[in-house]
Formats: structure tokens, C-alpha cells, sequence
């Protein structure tokens, strides 16, 4: 597969080549290729840059249907690696700006979080700061942790329809819990609709985990715009 000529703004041949590794779903030269330019004094903000292009084409290719789930998930882990190799070098540099502040929370009564954790991948691929609770979570430790990090997003995901009641008082302690500016709320999941999306009091609500990445995006520019 070919990363094409127009698939991502920087330059050089060490661009293409990471791109590719990650569009071949190739963890091991995904991973030499990055050490090596970090060897060689590149910044890890620019490595990580070109992996974000990589995975906007593995997105897209996703919507289109030219690639499945296993695939989306493949990438993301690669991805995944990569982060928590450059993250210490990252965490020195200074991470640069982010798109944004997320924490996802699976709420109490369920522990799923494949969709959930997918969902988190992309967004750091899309450049948000995530802070993933994990399952099985109480609204009031959500609450906490957005108020902790000052969350411009929070997403609830669930697969079973007994945790509308659970997103539903999660959501209202976050309308109620005196932010500065209530963080967006977004909900996801298999048995979500826009119907839940309504009853539970959330801003959004998709089945997709891109689209989600594509709404949350669109809101941050629109924030950065003052609009």
C-alpha cells in the first residue's frame, strides 16, 4: 500500500517511510523507524506527527470501508506503542499544543472498553490529551477527574442499556458540578441512540468511534475560534 504523495505536509524520505510502516501494520519497523529518528535528534513531537498522519489515512480508509475494525485496532496499537516509547522524551520536550482535554469513563454496571479504548487511541492520534478511567466507574470519580484536569470533553461508553440511568446522574453532576465552562458531553456505544443521547442529557451521541473523533475536533476549532 502506498501512502501516496499529498498524505502528509512534512518532508523527506524519513516521513514516508514511518507512514508506510504503520500503513503496512508493521509494529517492529514502525518502532526501529521512530527510535532511529529520535536517535538521531529529531524531535519526538515531529515523529509523532507523522504517525497521526498515518492513522488519519487508516481512519479514513476505515470510513470508506477499505479497511475493517481489526485493522483500525492493529494501527492503534502500533500507535499506542509508539506514544509510550517517545512519552518520556515527549514529557521532557514539552508535549506542544493539544487539541484538547478528554476523560472517557466506562460507567458503573459495565466493563467494556474495547470501543472505548479505541476511541481513546484515535483521539490521541488526533492530537487530545486523554485521560481514560477505565470501567465499571462511578460518576462521581468522573466528575473528579474532569474537574482535576479541566476536561473540555467527557464520553461515557456503554454496551448495556442498563448504564443509561448510570450516564444520565453522571451527566448531571457535570452540569451541576460549577465548571468554569461545562465540559461537552458525549456518548457511545452499540446500544446508544439519539434517543439516549437525549434522555441522558448528552451534547452528542455516535456509534462510531472516528465520528466521534470528527465532533470533538470540529468543537475544539470552533472553541479556538472564540465562536
Amino acid at each position: 500500500m502506498n501512502a501516496g504523495a499529498g498524505a502528509h505536509s512534512g518532508t523527506g524520505e524519513a516521513t514516508a517511510s514511518l507512514c508506510q510502516a504503520i500503513l503496512d501494520f508493521d509494529s517492529d519497523e514502525t518502532l526501529r523507524l521512530s527510535l532511529a529518528r529520535l536517535d538521531a535528534g529529531e524531535a519526538p513531537a515531529l515523529i509523532i506527527d507523522d504517525c497521526r498522519a498515518a492513522m488519519k489515512i487508516v481512519g479514513d480508509r476505515y470510513a470508506t470501508g477499505e479497511y475493517f475494525l481489526a485493522e483500525l485496532i492493529l494501527a492503534g496499537e502500533i500507535f499506542k506503542r509508539v506514544v509510550e516509547l517517545l512519552r518520556p522524551r515527549l514529557q521532557l520536550a514539552g508535549a506542544g499544543d493539544s487539541q484538547g482535554t478528554v476523560v472517557l469513563a466506562t460507567l458503573r454496571g459495565d466493563v467494556h472498553y474495547i470501543g472505548k479504548d479505541i476511541f481513546a487511541t484515535l483521539l490521541e492520534a488526533a492530537g487530545f490529551t486523554v485521560h481514560n478511567l477505565g470501567v465499571d466507574v462511578s460518576p462521581e470519580r468522573v466528575v473528579t477527574a474532569a474537574r482535576a484536569v479541566d476536561a473540555e470533553f467527557v464520553g461515557f461508553s456503554g454496551l448495556l442499556t442498563t448504564t443509561f440511568e448510570v450516564m444520565k446522574e453522571a451527566t448531571g453532576l457535570l452540569r451541576g458540578a460549577g465548571f468554569g465552562e461545562a465540559p461537552r458531553i458525549l456518548i457511545g456505544g452499540g446500544v446508544t441512540t439519539s434517543d439516549v443521547r437525549d434522555y441522558v442529557g448528552a451534547d452528542f451521541q455516535t456509534r462510531d468511534a472516528m465520528e466521534g473523533v470528527a465532533w470533538c475536533t470540529q468543537v475544539a476549532q470552533r472553541v479556538r475560534r472564540g465562536q
